[in-house]
């Protein structure tokens, strides 16, 4: 085991917004260490998604992952001999982790033709309250409503 934290690596703003966000977002958007490839779908995405909407792409895509950014989710906890589902609140990192996560692995799993494609209409349904990164986030936040009796167990 470890005896300190690593140092967290201040990660480079991307080109175009100059936002950090943006990088972190194209860093789970990378497929085999192509990021110029990952920057190429994202801003193609952005584009569709200005065009899809009338409205600054940025913009939908900020608005976007934080109508799907978790603010509690469930952790397992065995007491006795019983696994709890205990609802827990989510880390300020982690909540951006979860959403980019959830994004990308979502409009994976959408039907389209080309990633970029599949990306905007994700951005675009996440934006509207729609789509399965929203749903996931809805369940994990359901889940969490649903165990609330077990909150007195949290550590």
């Amino acid at each position: 085991m470890r005896k300190s934290q690593p140092k967290k690596i201040p990660l480079a703003p991307d080109p175009k917004f100059n936002d950090k966000l943006v990088t972190r977002f194209v860093n789970n958007l990378m497929w085999e260490g192509k990021k110029s490839g990952a920057y190429i779908i994202f801003y193609d995405a952005l584009d569709k998604v200005a065009k899809q909407t009338g409205e600054n792409g940025y913009e939908v895509w900020k608005k976007a992952l934080s109508n799907i950014t978790p603010g509690v989710e469930v952790r397992s906890r065995r007491i006795g001999g019983a696994t709890f589902q205990i609802p827990a609140e989510v880390r300020a990192d982690r909540k951006i982790s979860l959403s980019i996560k959830w994004m990308v692995k979502y409009s994976r799993d959408r039907n389209g033709r080309s990633m970029a494609d599949k990306l905007a209409n994700e951005i675009v349904a996440a934006s509207k309250g729609e789509g399965a990164a929203f749903k996931k986030k809805e369940d994990t936040h359901r889940m969490a409503e649903a165990n609330k009796a077990f909150a007195h167990f949290r550590i």
